[in-house]
Order: C-alpha cells, then sequence, then structure tokens
C-alpha cells in the first residue's frame, strides 16, 4: 500500500505541479511582453489589474474544488446519482456568477480601475484590461470547473495537457497580439481570455467520447448542495483572492512609498509570486482527488501518507525556489525591466529576497488548507485561508511599512505565513487527536 500511495501522490502531484506552472504563465506571459512592448507604465497598470484576475480564477476554483472535492467522496461511495446532482449545482452557480462579472466590466471598470489605484498614466489601460477580462470571464471559471472535475474523474494527464496546451498559446498570443499587431494591453487581454478556450478545446474529446461519469441534470439545483459546495471551496477562493487582496494593499501603500516605479517593481516580484504560488497549488490540487477518495473509503493511514508526501515536497521545492531567486534576483528583474530603470531594478531585487523567505509557510499552509476540505472539515480550513488572506496580511502591511517602509512592506507577506503556519500546527493537531479518539 506505501508503494501504492507513493506512486498515486506522484502521478498526481508531478502533473498538476506542471499543469498550475503552465497555468501561471498567463500573468506572466503578460507581463513579460507588456513590460517589453508598453514599459513601466503598461507594467504598473497590468500590476493593478491582477487583482480582478485573481478573483474571477479565485471563483472558479471556489467552485471547481468545492464541488470537485464533494463529487470525489460522493463517487468513492458510490452515490453517482449525488456527484451528477454537486456537478449541476456547480454549473448552475457559475453562471449566476457569470452574470455579475460581465455586468461589472460593462458598466463598472472605470470605476474599479480607479479604485485600484489607476493614475493618469495607468487608468486607460487598466480599464481596458478590467473590461475584456471581466466580459470573458465565464469562460475562465468554466475552464477551472471542468478542469477539477475531470481530474477527479481519474483523468490528471488530460487535466495537464489542457492547462499547458491553452498556457503556451496564451504565450505564442500574447507576443503576436502586442508585437507583429500593436494591440497593446488589448491584445495581451485577449490572447489571455483564448487560452482557456483553448484548454476546454482540448478536454472536448472527454466529453464527446462519453468518458466522464459526471453529467448535468436539469431541475436538480437547491437541496442543500450550494451551501456544501461553497462550504468546501471558500478556502481555495480565499487563498487565490489572498494574492489579489495583497496586490490591492501593497500596490497602494508601495503607491505612497515609492510611487509607480515601486508599483511596476512590486509587478516584477508579484508576477514571479504567481508562479511559485502556482508550484504549491499544484500539489495542493494534486492531492485533493486521492485524500476525498480515501476520506470516503475511511483509509484515514493512506491519507496521513498523502498528507506527509506533501510537506516533504514543499519543504524541498521551497529550498530551491528560495536559492533560485536570491541567485539569479538580479537577472529575474532585468527580465521586466525593459527600460533599464535603476531605481524599480533595485527595489525588484530587494523585494525578491526579503518576500520570498514565505516559501516553506505558504506552501505548508496551501495544503493544509486542502487537507482540510478534502477530509470534510471546512472549518479549520477557513480559518487558515481568511488569516492568511484577509485578516493579518492587512494590518501586518500597514503596520511593517510604517514602522520599517519598503524593507517593512516586503515582510509582511513572510511574517503572515508564518504566523499562520504556527496557527496551522495547532489546528492540525487537534484533527489528529480527533481522529485518535474515534478509532
Amino acid at each position: 500500500m506505501k508503494e501504492n500511495c507513493l506512486k498515486q501522490y506522484g502521478k498526481y502531484t508531478f502533473l498538476n505541479v506542471l499543469g498550475m506552472i503552465g497555468l501561471s504563465c498567463y500573468i506572466l506571459a503578460d507581463t513579460y511582453f507588456v513590460a517589453k512592448g508598453l514599459g513601466s507604465s503598461g507594467l504598473a497598470a497590468l500590476n493593478l489589474a491582477i487583482p480582478v484576475y485573481s478573483l474571477i480564477h479565485g471563483t472558479g476554483m471556489m467552485l471547481g474544488m468545492g464541488g470537485a472535492t464533494r463529487y470525489s467522496i460522493a463517487k468513492s461511495q458510490g452515490q453517482t446519482e449525488k456527484g451528477n446532482r454537486i456537478f449541476s449545482n456547480v454549473i448552475f452557480m457559475a453562471g449566476g456568477f457569470a452574470v455579475l462579472f460581465i455586468l461589472l466590466g460593462i458598466f463598472a471598470s472605470s470605476g474599479i480601475a480607479r479604485l485600484l489605484g489607476g493614475t493618469e498614466e495607468t487608468f486607460t489601460m487598466c480599464r481596458t484590461y478590467l473590461r475584456v477580462l471581466l466580459v470573458c470571464s465565464p469562460v475562465f471559471m468554466l475552464n477551472n470547473i471542468i478542469l477539477c472535475f475531470v481530474r477527479n474523474d481519474g483523468e490528471p494527464q488530460r487535466s495537464m495537457a489542457a492547462m499547458l496546451t491553452g498556457s503556451f498559446s496564451n504565450i505564442i498570443l500574447d507576443y503576436i497580439f502586442i508585437f507583429p499587431f500593436h494591440m497593446g494591453i488589448f491584445g495581451a487581454v485577449v490572447a489571455t481570455s483564448l487560452a482557456p478556450v483553448i484548454s476546454l478545446c482540448v478536454l472536448a474529446p472527454f466529453f464527446i467520447k462519453k468518458k466522464n461519469s459526471f453529467h448535468f441534470v436539469k431541475n436538480s439545483f437547491g437541496n442543500g448542495f450550494p451551501g456544501k459546495i461553497l462550504a468546501s471551496g471558500v478556502p481555495s477562493f480565499v487563498g487565490e483572492l489572498s494574492s489579489g487582496i495583497v496586490i490591492v494593499v501593497f500596490n497602494l501603500i508601495m503607491l505612497k512609498l515609492r510611487g509607480n516605479i515601486g508599483v511596476a517593481a512590486y509587478g516584477v516580484v508579484a508576477n514571479i509570486s504567481c508562479v511559485v504560488i502556482s508550484v504549491f497549488n499544484g500539489i495542493a490540487q494534486g492531492i485533493q482527488p486521492l485524500i476525498s477518495q480515501y476520506y470516503g473509503m475511511e483509509k484515514r493511514r493512506e491519507i496521513q501518507k498523502i498528507y506527509h508526501y506533501a510537506l516533504c515536497t514543499v519543504g524541498v521545492l521551497s529550498i530551491i525556489i528560495y536559492a533560485g531567486i536570491f541567485i539569479w534576483a538580479n537577472g529575474i528583474a532585468a527580465a521586466f525591466n525593459s527600460e533599464g530603470n535603476m531605481e524599480l531594478q533595485k527595489i525588484a531585487v530587494y523585494g525578491m529576497k526579503l518576500y520570498f523567505t514565505a516559501c516553506a509557510f505558504a506552501g505548508f499552509n496551501i495544503v493544509t488548507m486542502v487537507y482540510f476540505t478534502s477530509t470534510d472539515v471546512p472549518k479549520p480550513a477557513n480559518i487558515i485561508s481568511f488569516m492568511r488572506g484577509f485578516l493579518l496580511i492587512i494590518p501586518m502591511a500597514f503596520l511593517l511599512s510604517a514602522l520599517f517602509e519598503t524593507t517593512g512592506l516586503w515582510l509582511a507577506f513572510p511574517a503572515t505565513e508564518f504566523v499562520v503556519a504556527c496557527i496551522g500546527v495547532i489546528l492540525y493537531g487537534r484533527r489528529k487527536r480527533a481522529w485518535k479518539k474515534n478509532l
């Protein structure tokens, strides 16, 4: 059983990490090509718009992870009809969110751009990016949902292939639209919006050939399913949204401390952070189907093994990631600093070396959140997600920046993740003791 657990863990996690790294290239490719084509103003405008992408992506992950977790448990218990109703409720809920996002894109993109800190230099580009992103939100959410359900239906390879295909197409289209076609920021967001469409096309044969075990059922909305789906999915939503919240707060503080150059420098750090966090999200999403399946089958020993494998992987990768960033920080910053601005370069390099000390703590928190939701215990996961996403990071950013200015701002993220990790250890210990009492 040990070898079987390890083999399954390697299969699901490795494929999902690859897929999530590819998915993170949405924003990373935008950042690189926008920086090259539109300079520091374009980079700052893109960074201002990233929180809205996090909101859309987080909503899709909330519905996808929450629904897929419930679906996996039902499937492992042989409750096929219940699994179909869960999937159908997720689709209904996604439709409701889609209408809201589209209306915001059409009528409120200007107000959102100003709220996020758009100035004379960045407002127009930020508004354009937001409008297209919000109008195209349905395909982003649908892609996240289908990826999660296909992965939980025993097809992690197909999910990975879809994510990678969509992401690499985004990189190619980014280059074509921004440079040969000279479409500017509009080209960048169109390329980003086409990527989930291409990903869904890769997933389509799975349904055309009727290999899927889940199906849409009419007149199945309600019956307590929406609340349960949201309860299981909120930690994933807050986990995704937290990066957007951090960016909003950091942008506003950095704007006061260092102006638009500071915001652009933070944009470099924030986008590298998207890739790093995607690695940990890949591990967490990789273990979710396995833990949910073992939970439905009441195999607690296997659940613990999978969780421990994930933590070991987080530890090793955190060391590798931080070492790489520390050594190559100057080159990474230079790649996004098309104008050769020395102030931007200095702020970004210094920031990366401080900001990414959070790697191991952030990875632990993300994996532990998914561990709790996958074992149908959403309360501890909600505590972790809200602490790192809202309750700690915001006051920590204002407090440390007031005390130590830019240095304090860079340290707010690692300080928050460290405190939350300590809370996570306590919550995990309580969960483990509760399981032992029930044996």
